[in-house]
């Protein structure tokens, strides 16, 4: 199996920490242990035995996950290292050459490049800008033929933060389920939405549901590297066998932790943090690009901390993003990093200061090219 270089991730990787400011991340700032736990939880952490936990996620951790997917059984439900791991699991297991995947654009490319290298038909559907970042459900349709196997997804979607309408959602739906077609929908931006209004779930909408999620964006908990993935029993037991071949199970320390961040209280305390962080820091981009001339064309998010801004320049979006880097050490992510050219996602996830000194440098940096 051969599969090509996951563009983001590698960018990422190379530059995040080494730059001065970087905004290519899509999660708030993260949470510190001294404000997730309380001083007795800290305290017990070290009586925690540092050896394997139930691979499929404890029994804990997997009943403070099912209480966000009412009427879910524990079986129905694979914790993973983190939503990007599951993402794996479920095209490693479910995918065979020849699939037909139709796959939504623009998107977290993980999904796409893992369909590719296992050898599925990827057949793009596009968000539109002017349906306000919602697809044409009669494009949709259209793609369908009788080999078509998954619909894949992301909503709240990364990069531009929009969440499906009801009616997009009804669409996808009715239609995945007149041709018996599986949808995967990676829900992990599910609780960073501005207006606090918790974007609903595709699971329990339809038998033939698998739904990724984890604490990595709406959370600030993306070091656990916790994630997980609902659907079917018979479909998780397959699923399972798939996990053993890889991180075989969650961190001790990571399960635990989880389990008390995931807890009545706990949770709503955490995302309340995280709508604090989006809705003080998103009008302060919101400013910045408004005071562009009108350089910058955009929606304002739903939900996560990104923006994704079409720019009126003529020059590519990865030499746009690398120039940047190199003469002002700041990161952001290229449009064409989601197959989209001519757009960049700004993340505005960051401590207030760090951000408006990186809308500074990037000020200067416009200033010297326009």
């Amino acid at each position: 199996m051969k599969i090509d270089i996951f563009k983001m991730e590698r960018m990422q990787s190379t530059w995040e920490n080494v730059v001065d400011y970087n905004l290519s991340e899509s999660g708030v700032h993260p949470l510190n242990l001294k404000g997730l736990l309380t001083p007795a939880e800290l305290d017990q952490l070290t009586d925690i035995e540092i050896g394997y936990t139930q691979t499929n996620g404890t029994v804990g951790l997997r009943e403070q996950i099912a209480r966000l997917y009412p009427g879910i059984g524990l079986e129905q439900i694979l914790a993973t290292a983190g939503s990007s791991e599951a993402n794996f699991l479920l095209i490693w297991s479910l995918i065979e050459p020849g699939d037909e995947v139709l796959f939504e654009l623009p998107n977290y490319m993980q999904m796409g490049g893992l369909l590719q290298a296992f050898g599925a038909v990827v057949k793009p559907f596009c968000l539109r800008q002017d349906l306000g970042w919602q697809p044409d459900l009669d494009e949709l349709g259209r793609l369908v033929t009788e080999k078509t196997k998954l619909i894949v997804l992301t909503n709240p979607n990364n990069p531009t933060g929009a969440v499906l309408s009801p009616e997009s959602m009804k669409g996808i739906i009715d239609l995945a389920a007149k041709h018996g077609i599986w949808i995967l929908a990676d829900e992990v931006y599910q609780g960073a939405e501005l207006a606090g209004d918790r974007t609903p779930s595709f699971w329990g909408a339809y038998d033939r549901v698998l739904a990724v999620n984890g604490l990595s964006k709406a959370y600030g908990l993306p070091g656990l590297r916790i994630g997980w993935v609902v659907g079917p029993e018979e479909v998780i037991k397959r699923i399972w066998p798939y996990h053993d071949y890889t991180t075989i199970s969650p961190s001790a320390l990571s399960d635990r932790l989880a389990s008390i961040a995931l807890a009545p209280g706990n949770r709503e305390r955490i995302l309340q943090r995280t709508r604090g962080i989006l809705n003080a820091n998103f009008p302060v981009l919101d400013g910045w690009l408004r005071a562009q001339g009108g350089l910058f064309e955009y929606r304002p998010p739903d939900a996560g901390a990104i923006c994704f801004a079409r720019y009126k320049l003529d020059v590519p979006s990865t030499e746009l993003a690398d120039l940047l880097r190199r003469e002002k050490s700041v990161l952001i992510v290229p449009g064409d990093h989601f197959e989209m050219e001519g757009f960049l996602r700004f993340g505005y996830g960051p401590e207030p200061d760090y951000l408006l000194k990186a809308l500074d440098r990037i000020t200067d940096f416009l200033k010297k090219i326009l």
